[in-house]
């Protein structure tokens, strides 16, 4: 089969490889993959910059999400059947769906959204995924709850941004004026220019932050919480908590104690709950997203569409930072 990706880190462009069809478990289905999405875990995998986390054999196939068909079952799988039409987020030891196919656990799939195209629907597993566990599972929103959500018309944002207003919260956002119509149709409650203010000296008492920047925006992140608010962020450092609560060992965990140092100081002396989020695969949350879309309150923004010939190049326009929503490759027919 064909595929995209690296065969060392800090590789400055991918690869077309050729590779062995995957070999799937009792457990597992087998899925000709039709569209993929580009996601900013992607070309920090390409870069090394998880290698503390995740630990990959070369050649790498990359890619983090997909909508496909199954054309195989394992012995076990009673879930599904041949022919179904399904998007996932693969294991993170499993990850590679820049490729004709890929083998998944039948756990991490869910059906495809009926009223989506392919190209739709894999522009959700991941961004959608994330968002529904920092909101939900981490802090845990309740109707009248305020959450700041960074960079709203990134992949993330616009997901996360619909998913906080299903779920009763008042949102705000960062966007540039290019995004603003956007953040707006998508529900954001208020909407804070970053190139002409900080959010910092605007925003106060917020129960939630969700961050994708790191930097300096999430340091400021700490200073608008009221104490015992929550910061979650999928781009800053892991500390020590996410270490016992993965599984790292005692030395990593050391290590992610030591950079977080800063981090844990701002929690404590804003009396605040930082997380790391290091999203996990879920068939059944990908269910629950499914239903939102198929009922019309959750709608995927898809940015552009590139060819599998023009991987690379949809990498690059990622890396752009201009993209509003998703950037999708469409792998096959």
């Amino acid at each position: 089969m064909k595929a995209m990706g690296i065969s060392h880190y800090k590789q400055e462009k991918l690869e077309e490889l050729t590779l062995p069809m995957p070999e799937i478990s009792a457990n597992e289905v087998l899925v000709e993959i039709v569209a993929a999405s580009i996601n900013p875990v992607d070309l920090k995998i390409r870069d090394g910059k998880l290698k503390m986390l995740l630990s990959y054999d070369m050649p790498l196939v990359l890619g983090n999400d997909f909508a496909g068909r199954i054309v195989k079952l394992g012995d076990k799988v009673t879930k599904f059947k041949v022919g179904d039409e399904v998007y996932g987020r693969p294991q993170k030891s499993k990850i590679g769906t820049f490729a004709e196919y890929i083998g998944i656990d039948q756990g991490d799939i869910a059906l495809k959204p009926k009223n989506l195209t392919f190209e739709e629907a894999a522009s959700i597993p991941l961004v959608g995924l994330t968002s529904y566990q920092a909101l939900h599972d981490i802090m845990q929103v309740k109707p009248g709850d305020k959450v700041l959500i960074q960079a709203g018309s990134g992949g993330i944002g616009t997901i996360a941004i619909q998913l906080a207003k299903l779920m009763g919260v008042y949102v705000a956002t960062t966007a540039s004026n290019r995004g603003k119509d956007l953040v707006t149709r998508l529900g954001a409650d208020q909407i804070i220019n970053y190139h002409e203010e900080n959010f910092a000296e605007v925003l106060s008492d917020y129960d939630d932050v969700f961050d994708t920047l790191d930097g300096q925006n999430l340091m400021d992140g700490f200073r608008i919480l009221k104490p015992g608010g929550n910061i979650v962020t999928i781009s800053g450092t892991p500390n020590a908590r996410f270490g016992k609560e993965y599984g790292v060992g005692w030395f990593k965990t050391m290590l992610f104690s030591l950079a977080s140092f800063k981090l844990t100081r701002l929690e404590k002396q804003y009396d605040v709950n930082y997380h790391f989020l290091f999203m996990k695969p879920s068939g059944e949350q990908l269910e629950i997203l499914r239903d939102y879309i198929e009922d019309g309150k959750l709608e995927p923004i898809v940015d552009r569409v590139f060819s599998f010939e023009q991987t690379q190049e949809a990498v690059e326009y990622s890396e752009s930072g201009h993209a509003k929503g998703k950037i999708i490759i469409k792998i096959q027919e």
